[in-house]
């Protein structure tokens, strides 16, 4: 059963994740490339991840190998932004035809 708090919380979390898209967007085009930047950037994209996963596609019940899984794969995609922005030439080696 939904409760008007959890009308509420959902909200305040949707509005959460505008507020880091519009800033993650602003961020990437102003900001000059850095490690700092690039924190910033994963962390965010990290936790939308997390957000969307127990907020919106509502696996905070779901089987624990699925919200496992999920929660896996935003942990992984930061963890690869910053390997691919910290060794960019390993990276282009290895894809290279």
């Amino acid at each position: 059963m939904v409760t008007l708090s959890n009308y509420k919380i959902q909200n305040y979390v949707w509005l959460a994740l505008m507020v880091m898209t519009l800033g993650s967007a602003f961020i990437a085009e102003s900001a000059e490339p850095s490690l700092l930047v690039t924190l910033a950037i994963a962390g965010t994209v990290g936790l939308k991840g997390w957000l969307v996963v127990d907020r919106f596609m509502e696996l905070r019940n779901a089987h624990p190998y699925i919200r496992f899984s999920m929660n896996l794969y935003f942990i992984m995609l930061p963890l690869v932004i910053l390997i691919v922005y910290l060794i960019p030439e390993s990276i282009a080696d290895l894809t290279r035809l």
